[in-house]
């Protein structure tokens, strides 16, 4: 019998198990679509709960639905994968055209009419203890790259990210994103990256009208946030970082360097006991003995915030 085993999961692990590119993982979990909730040594990693929600996400992006819809349905399950401890022979995630949710032995929690999809919690979870049983993946012959009469605005964004982390090569991911805006004018996560380039190269003005034009697309997205909310830190408008800093945590209450820059912002307009939350927390997603200096940092700030307080 299968039962819910505490693992954690890579994004090439993911990308094996659910049978999607990697490059696409990566992009839902940029946009803040879908994607891991844990982070380990400043790095993001997937739950099996997380697995269940990218698997049923899939599911609903193949039937045509809208991100906003797919998030509205994944949080009507999400809330009981936390909790899960029956034996996973008898769980299925179904979905019947209008709400997602979880199915024991035939009876169906908040769920009516007729069944569009549904897959087993122990087909996932068999599949994914047979990924990581067999352990990382040798280096695999490169795929013939897609003519570039044929790219899809994804193909152009999965370009401009490959190209974005090469030395000297920012300039043809930029092209690349541009070029995925004009396949996709609705491809907010271009947008972000597109910021990031224009804010790295010091064009602030740009960097700001690129994050805001992905948040006009896709309010949710917490990386656009976060970005935008560290151009208002810089800029000195405090008030609006914290703002913003503070939606992305709500939203993405894993992303740790959100804390760590809420508690900076927090603390400089005078709410210290706020600011210490969130120092603690960013210690506690890092893990308090992270070889990082921005642990020592942190660390050495709640110290003084604490000792002011006493």
């Amino acid at each position: 019998m299968t039962t819910i085993v505490e693992r954690e999961y890579s994004f090439g692990a993911a990308a094996r198990i659910l049978g999607i590119p990697e490059a696409k993982l990566r992009y839902w979990s940029q946009s803040g679509f879908v994607g891991p909730s844990l982070l380990r040594q400043g790095r993001q990693v997937y739950s099996f709960q997380d697995l269940v929600s990218v698997r049923a996400a899939k599911e609903l992006v193949d039937r045509g639905f809208q991100p906003a819809q797919i998030r509205k349905a994944l949080d009507q399950v999400k809330s009981k994968l936390p909790a899960l401890d029956r034996l996973l022979e008898k769980l299925r995630v179904t979905w019947d055209g209008s709400a997602l949710a979880l199915v024991d032995d035939g009876a169906t929690f908040e769920v009516s009419g007729q069944r569009r999809f549904d897959f087993g919690l122990s087909d996932l979870a068999d599949r994914a203890a047979e990924i990581l049983a067999l352990g990382p993946r040798s280096e695999e012959p490169a795929k013939p790259a897609t003519p570039a009469a044929n790219h899809t605005a994804f193909d152009w964004f999965a370009d401009g990210l490959s190209k974005e982390g090469a030395p000297g090569q920012e300039a043809d991911a930029e092209a690349c994103y541009h070029k995925a805006l004009e396949s996709d004018s609705g491809l907010a996560a271009a947008h972000t990256n597109l910021g990031g380039i224009a804010f790295r190269r010091g064009d602030l003005s740009l960097a700001r009208i690129e994050f805001q034009a992905a948040l006009d697309l896709d309010p949710e997205q917490p990386e656009a946030r976060y970005n935008l909310a560290s151009l208002f830190y810089l800029q000195g408008e405090l008030e609006q970082a914290a703002s913003e800093f503070r939606r992305v945590v709500e939203r993405s209450p894993w992303f740790a360097d959100a804390h760590y820059n809420l508690a900076a912002a927090l603390e400089k307009l005078g709410s210290k006991r706020q600011a210490a939350e969130h120092l603690r927390r960013y210690i506690d997603l890092e893990g308090a003995d992270a070889p990082s200096p921005w642990i020592a940092e942190a660390q050495a700030r709640l110290g003084r915030i604490e000792m002011m307080q006493s």
